[in-house]
């Protein structure tokens, strides 16, 4: 029995070394934008809203879009309203009665 120094501490420590930005900058291509808890701010914050706005009117959710950068829901639901964008409501499709 290995205790404290095998395969599964030297994975976990190799993973961890890694941190957020490593982990985000893999999911995402880019660490800059998608630091956790950093603040957004002025021209960064318009050019992200740009892009969410784009992403969310072409289809995508606001999770795919808080999955994608690493940002919070709150975050990205902040951001899409404070852009103007008109918020689809939730859910699916609605089913119909049966007649």
């Amino acid at each position: 029995m290995i205790v404290g120094g095998g395969l599964i501490g030297k994975t976990a420590k190799s993973v961890s070394s890694l941190g957020r930005e490593g982990i985000n900058m893999a999911a995402t291509g880019t660490a800059s934008t998608t630091e956790k808890g950093r603040r957004i701010v002025g021209t960064e914050r318009q050019t992200l809203a740009k892009d969410l706005v784009k992403r969310y009117t072409s289809g995508e959710s606001i999770r795919a879009l808080a999955a994608s950068t690493g940002r919070s829901y709150g975050f990205i639901h902040r951001v899409l309203t404070e852009s103007g964008v008109q918020l689809r409501q939730r859910g699916g499709a609605r089913r119909r009665k049966k007649a």
